[in-house]
């Protein structure tokens, strides 16, 4: 009895339950957060290189930050400070080149200048430039000029919200009718909006553009916002399936009430589809945003409605050279998107409301 009373006190080897929750903890969160640094790192280098200067960019080199060559001024001129190995201390120094030679050249301590001219054997060529961090904010405000910034992101804007509240809106009535109404064919109608998913853009792109050019809407904004007032397969799909979890019972209580087929959509559904809802404004306000391929072929030669997709290529044409205006741009040209989702998360990753009904 006193053996087995002390086999049942004995701690079971290995790591307990708790260290063991403990460090999965650890490595989920260390894979996040190297997941999490992949994605943000081209945000993070576009950054840094729209701070950087000219001379930075095109330096071989340079640091990764924004940084500008260091310079000490000595008798009034103006001399490159260098990171000088010295004899006998560790590391190096960082002295200003004064006077360059083959085999030795003279250097100037700035936190030292009264001790004078030192000569250091060595050729200064080998060297490397010392850099200062110097972030050059007016690169965003040189883009914003050169660009029209104002007027595409107006034309932006305007392009996102028009195509966004129509695809919303549309999709949001007809994924209503698909879920809650019974008429003729309505399972093979809704197997040919489904079928538009997988119908390839390129197919209908040509009879597309003939008969807006037939009408005349080819150059104007209407080819690119008119037809998203009439839904699209992918938003209904999302929204159907969606309704279909929201019990019926409360469509049956509300009618019961006196409430028609409009205001229980307006007052049943749609509240209860806010996650869906927000998720397909999301998805679709941010294909707008990034719309490149509609806009180029519809308002070709229009670069008054040019939005910034379009605006950006044609600043890449003319300033293809300076990546930090480039950057420059493109990182004021995601600064919407971010703060659209930034206050639309809490809606966009909030799950159904469980109401505590049976369907």
């Amino acid at each position: 009895m006193a053996t087995a009373s002390m086999s049942r006190r004995s701690p079971a080897p290995g790591i307990s339950n708790k260290a063991r929750q403990r460090i999965n903890a650890i490595l989920l969160t260390l894979l996040t957060g190297a997941i999490l640094a992949a994605f943000l790192l081209p945000l993070g280098y576009g950054l840094m290189t729209s701070l950087k200067t000219d001379i930075q960019v095109t330096t071989p080199g340079a640091p990764w930050y924004p940084a500008s060559p260091e310079t000490y001024f000595y008798e009034g001129k103006e001399y490159n400070v260098y990171e000088v190995p010295v004899p006998g201390e560790a590391g190096t120094q960082a002295w200003a080149l004064v006077t360059k030679g083959r085999e030795s050249s003279k250097f100037i301590d700035p936190q030292n200048p009264e001790a004078g001219l030192i000569e250091w054997e060595g050729r200064w060529r080998t060297l490397k430039q010392a850099w200062a961090g110097n972030p050059v904010w007016p690169n965003y405000l040189e883009a914003w000029n050169a660009i029209n910034f104002p007027l595409l992101l107006r034309n932006t804007v305007l392009y996102a919200v028009l195509s966004t509240i129509g695809a919303v809106s549309s999709a949001a009535l007809v994924a209503y009718a698909f879920a809650r109404y019974d008429f003729p064919f309505k399972n093979t109608l809704f197997l040919i909006v489904m079928a538009t998913i997988i119908l390839p853009p390129m197919v209908t792109l040509i009879p597309t553009y003939a008969f807006f050019n037939y009408i005349g809407w080819v150059g104007t904004w209407l080819p690119l916002i008119v037809p998203q007032y009439f839904a699209n397969g992918y938003n209904i799909f999302l929204l159907r399936q969606f309704y279909l979890g929201i019990p019926r019972a409360l469509d049956e209580a509300a009618m019961i009430d006196g409430a028609g087929h409009f205001r229980v959509f307006r007052s049943i559904i749609l509240p209860q589809a806010k996650p869906a809802l927000m998720a397909v404004t999301l998805f679709h306000f941010f294909y707008s945003w990034n719309d490149f391929f509609g806009p180029l072929i519809y308002l070709a030669g229009k670069p008054q409605l040019f939005p910034i997709t379009v605006g950006l290529t044609a600043f890449n044409g003319l300033y293809e050279a300076q990546d930090n205006l480039i950057q420059a741009v493109s990182i004021m040209s995601a600064v919407i998107p971010l703060i659209v989702f930034f206050f639309a998360q809490r809606f966009f990753m909030q799950g159904v409301v469980i109401t505590g009904v049976e369907k």
